[in-house]
């Protein structure tokens, strides 16, 4: 992969200076790098773990050993599975949690949120405004859902510009869990008609990359299934760079194809798995965050490094209860519960092995800071 860049970038320099005067020919470089985090939910165990004394709500500490990572990157974006309502705080299967649960991943580094997600309606009109609303205040960016057709008109596609690297984030999902959309209200669902103008329209903001977030597949399986690859196929044919899936609570693999007609490479990767969840079934305790650096020379982007860190949660104690702290799956040293180290290692195993079977290119699992932990 580095050798078609390496060449490709080598190529165009080359014209431009045949073109100018090598004397004064000053090229710039804009670099600049995304993190994909996976399905941040909140089940109802996770809602009673997180209750203070004075009954408040207080998540910030589950954030605390990964906050390093999401604060590095240039842009962090999440998949808020979990609608933010005003009362009736909930867990499975209609989610619905306090504001301080949106802080907690806004004070963590997130800069964005998708939220075309099944569950976005499961409170109804009522949590999905306020959740618009709290992230508008929070002035933190979303995808996916809309107060009204004017606003995704005028709000969508997102268009993010940063370190001189413009950026049309688009999202999707495959439904609704059957829930009716509240007029007047919009999510975007993955419609090819729909998402075909979508893409043409992004192309007028004239964007260094297209990336579509989709939320899509099925559950609890480690491999895409034909119809999701069809709908990556499809993207990638309409002119989407980049792919990043969730849903399916398991991380499912990497693939970087190299696109010769456009002489770069497109990244998907089908799951991120879990990020924050009550999920502890194997290989749902955990999840990815992606991490993508993208290089910009004169007219043409690409990708200059694909990674991922293994981020899971510790399961219940002797004593019945868990902590719901994400832990850098890969650097973290427990002591005390053999049950934690076993969780821990099985995880990391089943993850490690389908990566190794099923990823595709250069994409390479980056180590964070040790934690050192009694469980």
């Amino acid at each position: 992969m580095k050798k078609r860049i390496i060449s490709a970038i080598s190529f165009l320099l080359y014209i431009a200076t045949f073109s100018l005067n090598a004397q004064q020919a000053v090229f710039t470089t804009h670099n600049v790098e995304l993190l994909f985090a996976g399905d941040i939910m909140q089940h109802e165990t996770q809602l009673k773990a997180a209750k203070t004394k004075n009954g408040r709500y207080s998540f910030s500490s589950c954030y605390r050993y990964i906050k390093p990572e999401i604060e590095s990157a240039d842009i962090a974006i999440g998949n808020l599975e979990t609608p933010i309502g005003k009362s009736g705080f909930s867990g499975y299967p209609s989610f619905c949690a306090p504001d301080s649960f949106l802080y907690a991943a806004v004070n963590a580094g997130f800069d964005v949120m998708l939220f075309a997600n099944n569950h976005c309606f499961d409170k109804g009109k009522p949590a999905a405004m306020h959740t618009l609303d709290l992230m508008d205040s929070l002035g933190i960016a979303h995808c996916g859902v809309y107060r009204n057709a004017e606003e995704r008109e005028k709000r969508y596609p997102l268009i993010i510009n940063k370190n001189g690297v413009s950026i049309a984030l688009l999202n999707y999902t495959y439904g609704t869990n059957g829930r009716n959309v509240p007029a007047p209200m919009v999510v975007n669902l993955i419609d090819k008609k729909k998402m075909a103008a979508d893409i043409k329209k992004a192309k007028e903001f004239n964007p260094d990359v297209i990336i579509a977030c989709m939320h899509w597949g099925d559950e609890y399986v480690s491999l895409p299934p034909k119809k999701v690859k069809e709908v990556r196929d499809w993207l990638i044919k309409q002119g989407v760079d980049h792919i990043i899936g969730n849903h399916p609570h398991v991380v499912q693999p990497i693939e970087l194809n190299f696109n010769e007609e456009r002489c770069k490479y497109n990244a998907t990767v089908y799951s991120t798995g879990n990020l924050l969840s009550n999920m502890s079934l194997r290989k749902t305790d955990g999840g990815a965050m992606i991490s993508m650096k993208l290089s910009k020379y004169l007219n043409y982007t690409s990708i200059s490094a694909l990674e991922y860190i293994f981020t899971w949660i510790a399961p219940k104690d002797d004593k019945g209860n868990r902590d719901f702290t994400i832990y850098p799956a890969a650097t973290t040293e427990i002591t005390g519960s053999k049950n934690a180290k076993e969780k821990l290692k099985i995880f990391l195993d089943d993850s490690r092995k389908l990566f190794k079977k099923h990823n595709k290119g250069d994409v390479e699992e980056k180590k964070s800071s040790t934690v050192r932990v009694r469980l």
